[in-house]
């Protein structure tokens, strides 16, 4: 597959991890609360969409911030949930991504939606998260670096370069 949808995925990992970078070199940031509630919950929601899309014949598994006391045990928890992405994206026909999936946490009314749109809303829930944390890291006294997907393009489509 290719077009806009992997450019949003492939954006997606490389902001991720560039985020990480800049916040696990700024300890107030490591450390800060808000920032770690937010970084687990946009990557289990990652993992719900990934759930969501597949056969789901096993229940989901939940996890909480508190699940991964340090830093180091949260970007790992993010980088499993990129492998999950990736995996996912390998998988993608024209005919997949057309098919209707119905969203299990919508209930009153329910959604279904196609498979490409709940692809595209996984990256859009990533970017409005990495905003909210790339604001509390400049809060922290931190820089964050520029993650917009134009700066992704210029640079060439790098991959992610998690720490480690």
């Amino acid at each position: 597959m290719s077009g806009l949808l992997d450019d949003l995925i492939g954006h997606q990992a490389w902001a991720d991890a560039a985020l990480f970078d800049a916040i696990g070199r700024h300890a107030p940031a490591r450390i800060d609360r808000v920032i770690r509630e937010r970084l687990h919950h946009l990557h289990i929601v990652q993992r719900s969409f990934m759930w969501s899309l597949g056969d789901r014949a096993t229940a989901f598994e939940f996890s909480a911030p508190e699940d991964f006391p340090e830093f180091q045990d949260l970007e790992r928890f993010a980088r499993g949930s990129h492998a999950m992405v990736d995996a996912f994206m390998d998988t993608l026909t024209p005919e997949r991504l057309a098919a209707p999936v119905q969203i299990p946490w919508f209930k009153d009314p329910p959604l279904t939606i196609r498979v490409d749109e709940a692809v595209t809303q996984c990256a859009m829930h990533s970017q409005w998260h990495r905003a909210q944390n790339a604001t509390r890291l400049r809060e922290l006294g931190g820089v964050p670096p520029t993650l917009d997907l134009i700066v992704w393009y210029w640079k060439g489509r790098p991959a992610p370069d998690w720490r480690e």
